[in-house]
């Protein structure tokens, strides 16, 4: 899957400065590597996002940060961004070269850090050369549930209307194979870059995307490989 936020034992440490003021002094270094890498800032609504690279370098205000210049066009706002760090609650914040906090990443288990507000932005580990989240709204329509070599296993109809859980409906269409037919799949879930197709009766497959929009089932799943591509 992609990885949402800091890995369990990082968070745990990382809980520990809630008691106190989240200094770039004030964390472990393994905390920070753990944290470091390339993100992406997008917004929920599947509206461009941009890269940047939190780094473990000391700046003002916590750690080296690059790639604002990705944001100039699509998120204006974090052109000015200049360094990270964590908050007292083990959240990520991007902070300007005034030390002022652009914007606040909050840490909920297994969902990307995501921002609080009507238009809540993500930051998240995202494929290569894919700007923007997957909705429900980009991925309603026809797919194909097939194996690598090209087998096709089911055709999928994702449709776009959300309920209150944020799941929408999916409805497989022809011929399946009994391994999926006995899944009785009915909705689906987006969360960041996954997707999940779930039963009504708590069977389901996670899938990751991949760069060319298509998506392969997580490999925490096991079993044989499976690919979720959209139908021409």
């Amino acid at each position: 899957m992609i990885r949402f936020a800091l890995p369990p034992a990082a968070m745990a440490a990382v809980g520990l400065l809630a008691c106190g003021s989240a200094f770039a002094d004030d964390v472990d270094a393994d905390i920070v590597k753990a944290q470091a890498g390339t993100y992406l800032i997008a917004p929920a609504s599947g509206a461009p996002g941009c890269r940047i690279a939190l780094g473990t370098d000391n700046a003002t205000g916590g750690y080296s940060l690059t790639g604002e210049e990705n944001c100039t066009k699509p998120l204006p706002a974090f052109a000015e961004a200049y360094s990270w760090n964590f908050d007292e609650n083990g959240g990520v914040i991007i902070i300007d070269a005034a030390r002022k906090v652009l914007a606040r990443f909050i840490e909920n288990e297994g969902s990307p850090l995501k921002t609080e507000g009507d238009e809540p932005l993500l930051l998240i580990e995202a494929p290569k050369g894919v700007d923007r989240l997957p909705t429900v709204k980009s991925l309603a329509g026809n797919w194909t549930l097939q194996r690598p070599a090209g087998e096709k296993l089911c055709m999928l109809v994702l449709g776009d209307d959300i309920d209150e859980d944020g799941n929408a409906p999916l409805s497989p269409s022809g011929d399946c194979t009994s391994a999926v037919a006995k899944l009785k799949l009915a909705v689906f879930h987006v969360e960041g870059f996954g997707i999940v197709l779930m039963s009504r009766d708590g069977a389901s497959i996670s899938l990751d995307m991949l760069p060319d929009g298509s998506f392969q089932k997580s490999p925490e799943e096991g079993g044989k490989p499976l690919l979720m591509v959209r139908k021409p």
